[in-house]
């Protein structure tokens, strides 16, 4: 019951969320509904064997509401149910116009977000990809800055192609199973021609590049992060974008095993260029929301480079760093958010001497910003560590090529802690005062996140062992 829970808990709170009206009741609602989701996940870790759901649903199509919960389901589970109470309370104070309706939006994301990584039902899986998606598109355009409008048109256009071309995909091997299902076993099992792999593998893989995304499928999030309510962007960058790794490694892999060796040095070659280039341009940037978004682009083109390297060490990192990714870039973005609200500015070069106004979020982003080079000790570093371990394994050029991202993290990262919170404080930061408690408190829940599995990060290692049955 355990998956169902995990899925229906949020389902019905957005739904409820809808018909509160006062002030802060729909917020405080969403809040407490994501903690019990929080605890739900947290009970899933403790049977070490995958846990599975099967019902009837659509039987005259061959498909079935099937969930199944697995070491990887389990560490994205916890990431989902983590974040957003974490996102809710650390923006809690930020105020939204028809807050019923926004946070009502947020839970069905979350929902939807719970079904991509439990579905063992492909059909099922598109149906709950899409429904990861609609939520998010009202809330940027509803609740966005000023170029919403066009900036969530092209987050619409990109993900609609990509979702078309997956839906196409999945019916192409739904004809192809000989008994007519939609069941990831059927899927698995499918003896495909050279020819169907390509394909197929085409039709799906691009839908996942968009959605990670990596070079050249990346256009459409920096304008989204920035354009995006923050506790949107929080979502976006921290769990959205590992629907498409997750999927990759879930549903690619194992059904075109042909094509993925075929095509996976060319990916490779793109994630490196695209871990290069988004680094490149995280450093010339003067927008602390544009930084963030370009970096998480240089982080999942590392993930995506080790998936296609197709080694099991590299594999296991991509698994622990997705969790890892996803706490790192939330903490920054609700430090980028406490900037903002506090001196109504993200840039660089107006900002200045923060430390001397804000010592305990100093403290906290420094941590935050070790995390994000992937220092030893910090969760982040194990990740890296065995994704490169695969990468060197697979060629040696290319890991040291993609290595140079690291020097490049470090020079972007610490430009920013030195630009923001050093030197001499500003018109804008001089009267700047320490951030509210809430956000404190999530940063420091967040922190023991990191320093914990940084120093003992077996738990996460051991996860990467659970198969789905």
């Amino acid at each position: 019951m355990i998956p169902l829970l995990l899925i229906f808990i949020p389902v019905i709170s957005a739904l409820a969320a809808f018909f509160f009206k006062q002030g802060n009741a729909a917020k405080n609602w969403a809040l407490f509904t994501s903690v019990i989701t929080l605890v739900v996940a947290l009970a899933s870790l403790c049977n070490a064997k995958p846990l599975v759901y099967d019902a009837a649903w659509l039987p005259v199509l061959g498909s079935r509401f099937s969930l199944a919960l697995d070491g990887m389901g389990k560490m994205l589970v916890l990431l989902t149910a983590i974040s957003f109470p974490v996102v809710i309370a650390a923006t809690y104070n930020n105020e939204y116009k028809q807050s019923n309706a926004f946070y009502g939006l947020m839970l069905l994301t979350q929902a939807g977000l719970m079904g991509v990584f439990l579905a063992s039902d492909c059909l099922l899986f598109y149906f709950f990809w899409e429904l990861a998606l609609i939520p998010v598109y009202f809330l940027c355009s509803i609740w966005g800055g000023e170029k919403r409008i066009a900036v969530t048109f092209k987050f619409f256009i990109y993900t609609f192609v990509g979702s078309l071309l997956m839906l196409i995909g999945i019916l192409y091997l739904y004809f192809l199973t000989p008994d007519h299902s939609f069941a990831i076993k059927s899927f698995y099992a499918l003896k495909l021609s050279t020819t169907e792999q390509n394909l197929g593998f085409w039709l799906f893989f691009i839908a996942f590049a968009i959605k990670m995304p990596i070079f050249p499928f990346h256009t459409w999030q920096p304008d989204a992060y920035e354009q995006s309510p923050t506790a949107v962007t929080m979502i976006l960058s921290g769990v959205m974008v590992k629907m498409g790794i997750f999927a990759t490694i879930r549903w690619l892999l194992p059904i075109f095993p042909l094509a993925t060796e075929k095509f996976g040095g060319a990916i490779i070659i793109l994630s490196v260029i695209g871990m290069l280039y988004a680094s490149l341009i995280a450093i010339k940037q003067d927008d602390v929301k544009r930084l963030i978004a370009y970096s998480s682009i240089a982080h999942i083109g590392l993930m995506s480079a080790a998936i296609f390297a197709l080694k099991p060490i590299g594999l296991s990192g991509v698994l622990i760093q997705m969790f890892n990714h996803g706490i790192n870039v939330i903490g920054l973005w609700i430090v980028a958010d406490a900037i903002e609200q506090q001196t109504g500015s993200r840039k660089f070069s107006e900002l200045g001497g923060l430390a001397q106004k804000a010592p305990t979020l100093t403290i906290l982003l420094v941590v935050l910003a070790f995390a994000n080079i992937a220092l030893p000790l910090t969760n982040a570093f194990v990740g890296e560590f065995l994704m490169f371990n695969g990468l060197f394994q697979y060629n040696f050029w290319i890991a040291g090529i993609a290595g140079i991202s690291i020097i490049l993290a470090a020079v972007y990262t610490l430009n920013m802690v030195q630009k923001i919170f050093y030197g001499n404080t500003v018109a804008l930061t001089e009267k700047a005062v320490e951030t509210g408690s809430n956000v404190q408190w999530m940063l420091v829940v967040l922190v023991i996140v990191i320093i914990g599995f940084g120093v003992y990060p077996q738990p996460m290692i051991d996860l990467t062992k659970q198969i789905m049955p």
